[in-house]
């Protein structure tokens, strides 16, 4: 086994990982970033072909690098976000170490840590004073307990392994879950003409655009990526928060499940168990829509509230009227009867973070943390949802969240990441301009 030394050990290589190192490298400290596949895999690993940004380009930024392409208001494919990330790395030189999946981390007697790890040339130890895990909170993919009990002939993968319509068997696909993969994936089945069912949770969800600009750019410029999660209301309760489903596909579009019933899809409230070929649905559909379409109206409401506070020259709002609305509330689907072959299992991920021998974890395996520092002094977290801020778990945020991470270790309190909000307003179409109406 060889050891080696470093300052600092990142775990994981993706966007949050790099993101740390690119402030360590700028600050000239000694460290290492341990990844156990290739940088940024995820992307390619997790995603499905048809997958796209639900966030606008120009949210992509990480430290000194960020989209430079001809549609900021666009939303990247898969393929180009592997490209992008791929593109980061190279332009400050991390010492980064692929290929490297950490085993073990633990305290050492005398301080610091002892990261263990099994490497291209076999097993490795790094003795370091201070480590962040970058390894994101989507570890284990979640799956009913009951799953194993539903007829064997029906054909069962997580959100994680769904690439395209393309690889399942012929037949219908029931996709469990609402939030923004369970929506996108049955957008895409739909979309590839399949018969799809989908059972939905409490997902909310958010207009595409609204008065002209795309809704994630105007609540970016009225600071909700800015704001801490100890300032909304609830507090860290935030953190268990579905995030809101919209879609970037064809430029982006609103995610209206009405308007797919309306086209065929069917729809049912939450999934409760099943067996056989034989499921118990819960009768929450009705509900499930109508607070889906408050979050959206209430959205909507606090954006008009924005652009009146500042008044802004932009286009009338247009209200949402539903399309479609359920007869009944389904209790049972016989996936037999309807054809169903695939089923399509979106219901989130659990943490796995059994390899980190430190007690810094609530009874839910989550570490606990102050922005990312924990109270073992050297270790911290970045990358996970809600760090943070409502922007930590996604590219607008994670530069701000790695340079305060970066500064606990350093002792550099300097702050050189711009707001979020900053950035939407110099996006923004400026205060109406009454002076030739007075003239």
């Amino acid at each position: 086994m060889t050891t080696h030394r470093a300052t600092v050990a990142i775990v994981g290589g993706g966007q949050a990982g790099l993101a740390a190192s690119w402030f360590l490298v700028r600050d000239g400290v000694d460290h290492v970033v341990l990844e156990a596949g290739t940088a940024g895999h995820e992307w390619t690993d997790t995603r499905w072909d048809n997958f796209t940004l639900v966030t606008p380009n120009w949210h992509c930024r990480l430290p000194g690098y960020e989209y430079a392409g001809p549609d900021p208001d666009g939303f990247m494919t898969r393929d180009e976000v592997v490209a992008w990330l791929a593109g980061y790395a190279p332009t400050f030189g991390p010492p980064l170490r692929e290929h490297t999946r950490v085993t073990s981390l633990t305290q050492r007697a005398g301080g610091g840590f002892l990261v263990e790890a099994e490497g291209p040339d076999g097993a490795e130890t790094w003795e370091v004073e201070h480590v962040v895990v970058a390894t994101g909170g989507y570890h284990v993919p979640v799956v009913p307990a009951w799953a194993p009990a539903l007829d064997p002939a029906i054909d069962q993968l997580h959100s994680a392994d769904y690439k395209s319509a393309s690889r399942l068997r012929p037949g219908g696909a029931l996709v469990v879950g609402s939030g923004q993969s369970g929506a996108q994936i049955a957008e895409d089945l739909h979309l590839e003409g399949r018969q799809v069912h989908l059972a939905i949770g409490d997902a909310p969800r958010v207009a595409r655009f609204h008065r002209g600009r795309d809704c994630m750019t105007w609540l970016a410029e009225m600071g909700l990526y800015d704001t801490p999660v100890t300032s909304y209301p609830g507090g860290l309760a935030a953190r268990e928060k579905t995030n809101h489903y919209v879609t970037g596909r064809d430029g982006g579009r609103d995610i209206d499940l009405r308007q797919f019933a309306a086209e065929g899809m069917r729809l049912y409230g939450r999934l409760a168990s099943g067996a056989g070929t034989d499921l118990v649905l819960e009768p929450t559909l009705r509900d499930a829509l109508g607070s889906a379409d408050d979050v959206y109206r209430s959205i909507c409401r606090d954006i008009d509230a924005h652009i009146a506070s500042r008044d802004l020259d932009v286009p009338p709002a247009e209200p949402y009227r539903p399309v479609w609305e359920t007869e009944s509330d389904p209790t049972a689907l016989d996936l037999a009867a309807a054809g169903v072959s695939t089923v399509i299992w979106a219901i989130g991920y659990r943490p796995d973070y059994r390899w980190v021998r430190v007690g810094v974890f609530d009874g839910t395996g989550r570490p606990t943390h102050t922005r990312g520092v924990t109270a073992v002094p050297g270790l911290s977290f970045l990358g996970l949802p809600w760090l943070h801020t409502w922007g930590s778990g996604r590219y607008l945020g994670i530069a701000a969240d790695a340079e305060h991470i970066a500064g606990t270790i350093t002792g550099n309190g300097l702050r050189t990441v711009e707001p979020a909000a900053e950035l939407a307003r110099r996006r923004s179409p400026g205060p109406l301009d009454t002076s030739a109406a007075v003239a």
